[in-house]
């Protein structure tokens, strides 16, 4: 009998044939979860996440400011009396007072006594001129008679007119003694708060000696430094807000800004009025913002950032929601609310939270806000994501 035999081409076709129909085989009769594990090829999500966008808002303009809390105005009260003894001092430091009350008394029986005298000097010297009034009367009536000589008559007119002027520095002597006895009472010129004290029952003061200190009106003013390059953003009228060492906030208005800049720290000062507080005091230390109005600014929310090696970072979600790392310059905030000055646009999608968790190039599932809020089991793949694999 003739054996047949098979060519090489022959072999490799039937091989071909053998292999094609055991896969055939093998995949109709594998189960639903075999050819599902076959078809995942799409890699499994890291985590779900929701997105979102920069928007454009309008966030305020501020300039922070360092400076010290001092009075607007302090009055140096005086005494106006020499070589008295006080009796009794009425205010102390910390109190509020009124334009025209009495702060503190000295003893007044020498000025008594020296208005007295000054009183019947003045009532001699009335009746000298009285009389030499009396007298010049009379010689002017002999003056055409020619009883009475030129020159005596003249010695009247002068001896009446030297008896007034005496009247005069009588008077004046007196006015002086009298207020000499009304500056026994030491009176505070203005409205305000005593912020110091240095008179002392029993003490005999000079004129010009200080009393007391007192802020007028217990108005305070913050007096900020700024640059002379950050000066010129600054106008009367705008608002402060200011913090105190204290840790009390007031609120404050610039009422005028320095005409010259210090040659030395190149600082301008900002004078700021204050509204009253009792947790601020003069001489404090003090941080404050001035408002400059507001600009449009593009945003992120805070939990869409990412702080790594001293950088801020985002994860943009690109095309088949794979993220990427961008590194992004922050500005201003608002709340929630971040400036985004450098590194995104309007348009592109960030991870809103959980960026933390992601690295370059991992894969996320986006969902929406809402479902995200729902839990996992209700969860709905955000529009334009592409649906998770399953099992």
């Amino acid at each position: 009998m003739k054996k047949f035999k098979l060519t090489p081409v022959a072999l490799v076709l039937i091989a071909v044939i053998v292999v094609a129909a055991g896969a055939y085989a093998l995949f109709f009769s594998a189960p639903d979860g075999a050819k599902a594990d076959t078809a995942a090829a799409a890699p499994k999500p890291a985590l779900t996440v929701t997105a979102a966008q920069p928007e454009q808002t309008r966030l305020p303009l501020k300039l922070g400011a360092n400076g010290n809390i001092v009075a607007w105005q302090e009055a140096i009260i005086g005494s106006e009396s020499s070589g008295l003894r006080l009796t009794q001092v009425l205010v102390n430091v910390g109190d509020t007072v009124k334009a025209g009350q009495v702060l503190a008394r000295f003893s007044g029986d020498s000025v008594l006594a020296d208005v007295a005298q000054a009183r019947a000097s003045l009532v001699e010297a009335q009746a000298t001129a009285a009389d030499a009034a009396a007298n010049a009367a009379r010689a002017r009536t002999l003056q055409d008679s020619g009883a009475l000589s030129t020159q005596q008559i003249n010695q009247y007119n002068t001896s009446e007119q030297t008896a007034r002027a005496r009247v005069a520095a009588a008077q004046a002597v007196l006015d002086a003694q009298q207020v000499r006895g009304n500056n026994t009472q030491v009176l505070a010129p203005d409205s305000g708060v005593i912020s110091a004290r240095n008179a002392t029952v029993g003490g005999v003061v000079g004129s010009g000696t200080e009393l007391f200190r007192l802020i007028r009106g217990g108005r305070l003013e913050w007096r900020a430094e700024v640059t002379s390059d950050e000066v010129i953003r600054i106008k009367p009228g705008a608002t402060a807000r200011v913090t105190a060492a204290s840790g009390a906030q007031v609120q404050g208005t610039v009422r005028m800004v320095a005409p010259t800049v210090d040659p030395l720290t190149r600082n301008a000062l900002v004078y700021v009025d204050l509204a009253r507080n009792p947790g601020v005091k003069a001489g404090m230390f003090a941080q404050g913002e001035f408002e400059l109005g507001a600009s449009p600014a593009l945003t992120l929310p805070q939990q869409a950032l990412v702080l790594r090696d001293g950088f801020t970072y985002a994860m943009r979600i690109e095309a088949g929601n794979k993220v990427r790392q961008m590194k992004l310059e922050t500005g201003r905030r608002l709340g929630d609310a971040v400036e985004i000055t450098k590194g995104a646009q309007a348009g592109e999608r960030y991870v809103a939270s959980g960026a933390a968790f992601l690295a370059d190039g991992d894969t996320v599932q986006v969902v929406t806000a809402a479902a995200a809020g729902a839990g996992p089991a209700q969860a709905a793949p955000d529009a334009g994501a592409a649906p998770a694999a399953t099992k």
